[in-house]
């Protein structure tokens, strides 16, 4: 029996958006992802509004999921697990608030969900430094500007995803090979 699609929408700022979306669109149960802007002070910035690091801007990614093939948990244990949630406006090189980590929650339930399980991978000691993931809100999400759709797919052979991209993808497959999409 095919499951039926129950849509909803979350928010995750996980540091370069060209990784974090590599790794969500083969997800099974993500619908659409698109990479995009939020948590910050202007309208409809851009991309090099965002890099210059005075817009508030977080780079993220906005996913459309069945919440009746994965939950917004789920989702959440890809996201830790890919990305290191201890290091402050920081992903490897790439440095600046806009590279922040953050879940930008629609929900007061995805909020809720989202302060236990970072609670819960503190107290575990998941990770040897305190998680400095932000809960923020969600107010305005501007989708980034085409070239930065499909990235990975579509520009693979560029120096950037074949050293920083790349490995993060193949990690996630590794992980969670039986989340991928068929």
């Amino acid at each position: 029996m095919e499951i039926l699609e129950k849509k909803e929408v979350a928010t995750l700022a996980a540091g370069c958006f060209w990784c974090v979306e590599a790794i969500f669109q083969q997800l099974e149960g993500v619908v659409d992802v698109k990479s995009g802007y939020a948590g910050g002070k202007i309208k409809n910035p851009t991309y090099k509004q965002v890099c210059e690091g005075d817009t508030g801007h977080a780079e993220v990614i906005q996913i459309v999921y069945n919440s009746n093939k994965i939950t917004f948990k789920q989702l959440l244990e890809v996201f830790f697990k890919t990305h290191d949630p201890t290091t402050l406006n920081r992903q490897g090189a790439d440095e600046g608030t806009q590279y922040r980590s953050s879940i930008f929650y629609h929900s007061p339930e995805q909020k809720e969900i989202a302060d236990k399980i970072i609670k819960e991978l503190d107290t575990s000691g998941a990770y040897s430094n305190k998680i400095v993931t932000l809960l923020e809100p969600i107010t305005d999400f501007y989708v980034a500007e085409d070239y930065h759709q499909n990235y990975f797919n579509q520009n693979g052979h560029n120096p950037y995803c074949n050293m920083v991209v790349k490995p993060k993808v193949e990690k996630f497959m590794k992980i969670f090979k039986d989340k991928i999409k068929q």
